[in-house]
């Protein structure tokens, strides 16, 4: 057994400066002077343990260094961070989330947080950009000492810029202040200012991730020398190499010729290692086809390249898993529940893709936590096959596909066109969430409209007794409706019971209306009556509802008048039936 170096993710809003971190770091002040020591991996930079400790004698710290170094993930966004996954959980061991000090939290920010929380992985906040205060002078050296040399209205207004981040984390639950400030790192969020530009701040950053994990971390962090497991980054097309796997190794070693499994859209692959390429030291990368040197074997934790013989249907977040002495069968059976997240459907809910494992798990627990079901959830873009079966559900409300992170392929993009579906694409899956939310809302609405459309709805008025223009062939008098709505073709209903006409028309001024509201004063010809006979002036005539049209109201949400004017007319009709409606 040995200790491995901790996996460090970095996430963050678009352009608050994920990359620029994480290019510092590959390269940037601790390379100039310690040139070579910081190898750049396929989807990870290791910092070694010498590196640390020059950085931490910036510092002037007497820290006693007892892991092996860090390794940074470096495919920066919570994207990458929900792809990658160990045994169902969180891949990284801890996060740095980057976070513009001017800025403050963006959309993906608070994503970001979200993820972080969901996951219970321990972060601590880069408050990037320092060098953009008005006055600030950013140097490359760590940030306690070059606050120290700043004019004190610039160290007020970083201050100042610091406490506005801190109160955004207090309004999402956390505690927060800058990591010289705190002494208990188990209950507040350390932030650490600093500028990637400048590199200012950068040995702060590395010094409290080391110092944290050597702290609280060091239990985990101890792995034994058997069969390696990883985690696919991701799938690449390299030209004379073919299908490669990027991968991050969490446990035990690789070697050349190992037989692994791995996990894809369908049943889990065997097949062979074929190679481990690792790329030369950072100042030594030229030209690409050179770029990476073949290893017989390499050690958790570490970034690497993976080439294998057959890698069809491998995706992103798959589990690969050395054989070794292990059972066969046991091993297939783990890789498969671990590429086929087990995510709770029901016949009826909304139909949800994305791009890795992590994805789908982060946007099922999502919409878990909101109670929204759902009745499908795979891996990959919307194909066509996906909105025919949205197509099919019962319940238009359903009749969605959530897709996070992926494409509407052109043949399912047509077949939209001329169907009742709905497909939500975003790269942020709480708005892909409140998307489908006032989705819902508005199409609830428009749903009860069309619904309310369909059934006769109580509506009550009263024949003004100086506005009788027509007897007869159609009467044609003045109404006030009284509550409810009236509507042409709409049968008239006495309060002894007795149906008298129907309306044939309605005007108001000299317009023609299909419907007259509660409160408007309107003109209406009525069919089969005359005026003295049938009806007079100053009566009140309600609309004639069909008995089962009022028992679907049952279901509707009625305002107050138009529920007294239902139970008026059914006193009416019970006179004759005494169950009416019931």
């Amino acid at each position: 057994m040995y200790t491995r170096q901790p996996i460090v993710s970095v996430l963050g809003h678009v352009d608050h400066g994920k990359t620029t971190f994480l290019d510092r770091i590959r390269g940037g002040t601790v390379a100039d002077r310690e040139a070579g020591k910081i190898t750049q991996h396929i989807g990870a930079t290791e910092v070694p343990v010498d590196v640390l400790q020059a950085a931490c004698s910036d510092l002037g710290c007497n820290l006693t260094f007892k892991l092996p170094g860090l390794l940074f993930i470096d495919t920066p966004g919570h994207h990458s961070f929900m792809t990658l996954r160990s045994r169902g959980g969180a891949l990284a061991d801890m996060a740095v989330l980057i976070v513009d000090i001017k800025e403050g939290f963006k959309p993906q920010t608070l994503e970001s947080i979200e993820i972080l929380r969901r996951e219970k992985t321990p972060f601590i906040v880069g408050a990037n950009k320092v060098d953009r205060i008005a006055g600030w002078n950013s140097q490359n050296k760590p940030f306690v000492k070059n606050f120290q040399e700043q004019t004190k209205g610039a160290r007020n207004r970083m201050t100042d810029a610091l406490y506005q981040l801190i109160g955004s984390f207090y309004d999402n639950g956390f505690s927060a202040d800058r990591y010289d400030n705190i002494r208990d790192f188990t209950r507040n969020i350390a932030i650490v200012p600093l500028s990637a530009k400048t590199g200012e701040g950068i040995e702060d950053i590395l010094l409290t991730l080391i110092g944290l994990a050597q702290t609280y971390l060091k239990g985990e962090l101890i792995v034994e020398e058997g069969e390696g497991e990883g985690t696919i980054l991701e799938v690449k097309e390299v030209t004379g190499l073919g299908t490669t796997l990027d991968t991050i190794v969490y446990q035990g070693i690789f070697r050349k010729g190992d037989e692994v499994v791995i996990g894809t859209h369908d049943q889990p692959l065997i097949t062979k290692v074929k190679s481990l390429l690792k790329p030369k030291p950072l100042d030594e990368i030229r030209d690409p086809r050179e770029r990476f040197d073949e290893v017989k074997e390499v050690y958790a934790a570490a970034g690497i390249k993976v080439v294998t013989p057959v890698a069809e249907g491998v995706m992103a977040g798959a589990p690969i898993k050395v054989i070794g002495g292990r059972d066969r069968k046991a091993l297939m059976d783990m890789v498969m529940e671990e590429s086929h997240p087990s995510i709770e459907t029901e016949e009826l809910g909304v139909i949800i893709r994305a791009d890795a494992i992590g994805s789908i798990e982060g946007l099922a627990s999502e919409l878990k936590d909101r109670g929204i079901p759902i009745s499908s959830a795979k891996i990959g873009d919307v194909a066509q096959k996906d909105i025919i079966e949205a197509a099919t559900l019962n319940d238009p409300l359903y009749r969605v596909i959530l897709a996070f992170n992926v494409n509407l392929l052109h043949d399912a993009e047509e077949y939209l066109e001329n169907c009742d579906v709905e497909v939500f694409r975003r790269e942020v899956v709480y708005q892909l969430v409140e998307d489908y939310d006032k989705w819902m809302e508005d199409r609830k609405v428009e749903l009860e409209n069309m619904r309310r459309e369909k059934i006769t709805h109580p509506g009550k008025l009263r024949i003004l007794d100086d506005k009788i223009f027509r007897l007869s062939k159609p009467a044609i008098v003045g109404v006030r409706v009284l509550g409810g709505r009236i509507e042409v073709d709409q049968q008239l209903l006495k309060d002894d019971g007795r149906v008298v006409g129907s309306i044939k028309s309605i005007r108001s001024g000299e317009k023609s209306i299909d419907r007259a509201e509660q409160g408007e004063e309107v003109a209406v010809a009525i069919t089969g009556v005359t005026v003295g006979r049938q009806i007079k002036g100053g009566e009140d005539l309600y609309i004639n509802i069909p008995e089962g049209d009022a028992r679907k109201l049952r279901d509707i949400e009625l305002n107050f008048d138009e529920n007294r004017i239902l139970d008026e007319v059914r006193e009416i009709k019970k006179k004759e039936k005494p169950f009416w409606g019931m």
